[in-house]
């Protein structure tokens, strides 16, 4: 069959490697599918554009996928307006974050033909089967359809695959790998080329404020991602990896063996990772290990620097940690990424206080550290809190209503006024911004020092292009 795959443009100059997308790709062409991808993320093609391209260029099935946000919810609902125009409309199905949670609004809302809930590699293989063959879907899991009198119907979940090294790599070849090579990692050089990679799937956490459309953590043997690195290495120059699965550092045990690995096959790339603070505050000797075998960044998952309120969202976390954790890593020659959310369950004005104060205190200036509200994406349990207490009706009322920037109020779980809520941020993020200006002033007056002070040959510009 023939196959679109939509990478849907996320308004960036540089696009990240939709690494998703790619994983699907890479399972319908193994079932001996033609799969083409349309690469709306980087040409920035109008949904216009889309509707007469399927016109001109007959597909028998079109997908796209997304993660829950206010943005990605517009751009699909607008794609998936512009396939439902043509006038042969190809099968149309959707998957990942967005609409897995509650499939039946995107079935009915987008007119789609079916949503591929969770994992995706067994099950795009067989509905696209399914589809050459008798086109019953009752029997593929892991799937929410509308059968032919408009019933909606979910099957069973489809059972995770435990042996994820089995997986293909990522379809890199279908992409134009030299726009994402492009894409400027924390702590890289102009000359470096990076990609993106999954270390495992998963994550063993459940954070009151974060979805998961499966449970549990599937680590990939270090041997298998080496064998992804080097690969990367050899075809398109890469020398800088980005691991964006959510937890590379799922234990001090796999992270040291990684490393060791790492250094012991002198792979020879600089790399950045989401880790643990809890892991980070008892073990400096792994985050010089990290060091060592390429980590220029690590991204945490601060949240708060209350205690009560990372007790609230279930973080497992305690300030005591996160503070040592930070001060290790950065002992290490690493720098941390620090990200805080404000405004879950229990946070005051002087929560937000302290988060400023930690920050001004640590952020290393590796990137522009703001603080947003906290949204109760559908399916997480802050959500299931607020539908419960009246503060959101639905999914709907969510997407169309009441998300409608990640930089604003979805609803107020504090005791705090939205006023004073708005103010508070306000107050925070102007405290940020102005030191990173101040900072980024200094070092601007440094480079100038160097260069007409003590006459630095090796300068290159102050742009970064």
């Amino acid at each position: 069959m023939k196959v679109l795959l939509i990478a849907y443009d996320n308004d960036s100059h540089i696009s990240f490697f939709p690494a998703g997308l790619a994983y699907v790709a890479s399972a319908a062409r193994s079932a001996g599918h033609d799969v083409t991808i349309y690469q709306q993320d980087i040409y920035h093609y109008s949904e216009e554009h889309l509707t007469e391209y399927l016109c001109k260029n007959k597909y028998d099935a079109v997908g796209v996928g997304g993660c829950g946000g206010y943005y990605q919810y517009r751009k699909i609902k607008s794609i998936a307006a512009a396939v439902d125009k043509v006038p042969d409309k190809p099968f149309f199905w959707m998957g990942g974050h967005l609409p897995s949670p509650e499939p039946e609004y995107f079935l009915r809302k987008f007119k789609a033909d079916l949503i591929m809930i969770g994992e995706s590699d067994e099950t795009v293989k067989e509905v696209l089967q399914t589809l050459e063959t008798s086109g019953d879907f009752s029997r593929v899991q892991g799937i929410a359809w509308l059968d032919s009198e408009g019933n909606y119907r979910i099957n069973e979940r489809r059972p995770l695959i435990q042996d994820i090294d089995q997986i293909p790599f990522p379809a890199y070849d279908l992409f134009n790998m030299e726009h994402y090579v492009l894409y400027p990692q924390p702590n890289s050089s102009r000359g470096d080329r990076g990609a993106e990679i999954l270390s495992g799937r998963g994550c063993p956490f459940r954070c009151n404020f974060c979805y998961r459309m499966d449970s549990g953590f599937r680590p990939r043997r270090t041997e298998h991602i080496i064998e992804e690195i080097e690969f990367l290495k050899e075809r398109y120059g890469v020398t800088y990896i980005s691991f964006i699965d959510e937890l590379l550092m799922s234990s001090v045990k796999r992270t040291v063996e990684f490393c060791g690995m790492m250094i012991e096959r002198k792979v020879n790339v600089k790399w950045n990772c989401s880790g643990r603070l809890n892991y980070a505050s008892k073990d400096k000797g792994m985050l010089e290990l990290m060091k060592q075998a390429g980590c220029v960044f690590i991204n945490y998952g601060i949240e708060s620097m209350d205690n009560e309120a990372l007790k609230r969202m279930n973080k497992n976390l305690t300030t005591d940690m996160i503070v040592r954790g930070v001060e290790n890593t950065l002992d290490a020659g690493i720098s941390p990424g620090l990200n805080i959310i404000f405004g879950n369950l229990g946070e005051t004005r002087q929560s937000i206080e302290n988060d400023v104060k930690f920050l001004l205190e640590y952020d290393d200036h590796a990137q522009l550290r703001t603080i947003r509200p906290v949204t109760p994406y559908p399916g997480t349990d802050l959500y299931h809190y607020a539908v419960e207490r009246g503060l959101i009706k639905d999914i709907e009322d969510f997407y169309e209503n009441k998300h409608v920037n990640s930089d604003l109020l979805t609803c107020n779980f504090t005791d705090l006024t939205d006023d004073e809520y708005y103010d508070a941020l306000y107050w925070a993020n102007n405290v940020l911004l102005e030191n990173y200006l101040k900072n980024t002033r200094q070092a601007n007056k440094t480079c100038l020092d160097k260069l007409y002070l003590e006459k630095d040959a090796d300068f290159r510009g102050f742009r970064y292009v």
